[in-house]
């Protein structure tokens, strides 16, 4: 029931707010509190806050390399921006996307049911004129509107999204090793009935920018897709995971740097010869060096000092025992 308040009430609340006594802001979050939410049971949410901050950062990395892929294909630079991740029902997402569009159901081994990738067929129309030959700006001057679009057309399509899926691999690749595979293409949303009205799914909005024009993707997976890997998008297991395989890294690392190559000298000794000493030399000449016989040589490692050694030989080969091991330049 809503209060009445009387004249003098009113004078003191707003005499109150005049002076400070009460503020604003805390009135507008106790009303934001109390304030009742409404809430869908044919459409719970299935995943919580921490695993859709996960697949944010999953989806902005495919963003970055979905946006790489297309360029290089139709040599014009692609702008993609992740734009939300939402979860809604399917039957939602299929009245939300416009008919006709392109709609490309795939399915990878390591997840359940199958996944929708959609896209604007005004990004798909910019798309098939530039790998096709048109020029930049022959988009805008002619309008194309279409009912569909031809067998060559989603051929050319065809190849675009196979690109994408490549992306899509690499961006989960640091949970899981997709194999993707494109199931079929549809362009009319209404004949799609791959998933029930209800059914709930993770709906994630992209943003298209090409040549001044922007449009958008959507990639639609199923809620069943992600209920055996759902410890895999926890942020902690990540963590837990890297400390337990810091170890086997470091054996791995430490292999792998035992095989490397290095060049090692030895520097024998120093000395100065005139231009026209040095244009005499011949075989069986002595050059006098700055060292005694008995002093220790130093060896260098990739260019710098770590070792004092001793001139011999070894099965008639010319060989250094290593005496001492230095921690720094030796002067």
């Amino acid at each position: 029931m809503n209060q009445v308040l009387s004249q003098q009430e009113i004078d003191s609340l707003l005499n109150a707010l005049n002076s400070g006594e009460i503020n604003p802001e805390d009135i507008k979050e106790d009303e934001e509190k109390n304030k009742v939410r409404a809430y869908d049971f044919r459409r719970p949410i299935k995943l919580s806050k921490e695993y859709i901050n996960t697949l944010y950062m999953i989806f902005e990395n495919f963003s970055k390399m979905a946006g790489n892929t297309v360029s290089n294909m139709i040599h014009t630079n692609v702008n993609i921006k992740i734009g939300a991740i939402e979860q809604v029902s399917y039957d939602e997402f299929i009245h939300s996307i416009p008919n006709p569009t392109l709609l490309g159901l795939f399915h990878t081994r390591q997840l359940k049911g199958t996944q929708i990738i959609e896209v604007n067929p005004h990004f798909c129309t910019q798309v098939i004129d530039l790998i096709l030959g048109g020029s930049d700006s022959s988009y805008n001057k002619v309008a194309r509107k279409k009912d569909t679009f031809t067998d060559i057309e989603l051929g050319v399509l065809e190849e675009v999204l196979l690109e994408i899926f490549k992306a899509f691999e690499a961006s989960w690749s640091d949970i899981l090793d997709l194999d993707t595979e494109l199931d079929d293409l549809q362009t009319n949303p209404q004949l799609l009935q791959n998933m029930s009205p209800n059914e709930p799914i993770v709906l994630t909005s992209f943003i298209l920018e090409l040549m001044g024009n922007k449009s958008f993707m959507n990639i639609c997976i199923p809620y069943m897709s992600f209920e055996d890997i759902t410890d895999k998008l926890s942020i902690k297991n990540w963590f837990d995971f890297d400390k337990d395989s810091a170890g086997d890294k470091k054996e791995i690392l430490s292999e792998n740097i035992k095989t490397l190559e290095v060049d090692l000298e030895v520097d024998l000794g120093r000395s100065i010869l005139t231009i026209d000493d040095f244009l005499h030399l011949d075989m069986g000449d002595i050059i006098k060096l700055d060292k005694r016989i008995d002093d220790p040589l130093k060896m260098s490692v990739e260019g710098r000092v770590h070792f004092l050694v001793k001139p011999g030989k070894v099965e008639n080969k010319l060989a250094v025992e290593v005496l001492q091991y230095i921690e720094e330049d030796v002067d």
